[in-house]
């Protein structure tokens, strides 16, 4: 299963259409295809599906799911963590 944590948009080439996103300290590239021209800015948090950002959400909702998913991981043992970290790596998350 893959789930799509809110992600803080941190750097755009408009050239190559893609933006640069942390997501829980992992940066990774999404693409923009999916979204109208200029909708999305540095700062703003957004929400990936096989590495292209579907939409924006609100700066609180992210923050609060991030929490969330931040106690959810506390919980886990390493082993789980590890687990967590493999299962997302199988998700389709990187633009082409």
């Amino acid at each position: 299963m893959c789930l799509s944590i809110p992600s803080k948009v941190v750097n755009i080439d408009k050239e190559r259409n893609v933006a640069v996103v942390d997501t829980m300290g992992v940066t990774r590239e999404a693409g923009l295809e999916l979204m109208q021209e200029n909708e999305v800015q540095i700062g703003d948090y957004v929400l990936l599906h096989i590495g292209f950002i579907m939409n924006k959400i609100d700066e609180a909702d992210a923050v609060e799911s991030l929490k969330v998913y931040n106690e959810i991981l506390q919980k886990l043992d390493e082993e789980e963590r590890q687990q967590v970290m493999k299962d997302d790596d199988k998700c389709q998350n990187r633009a082409p």
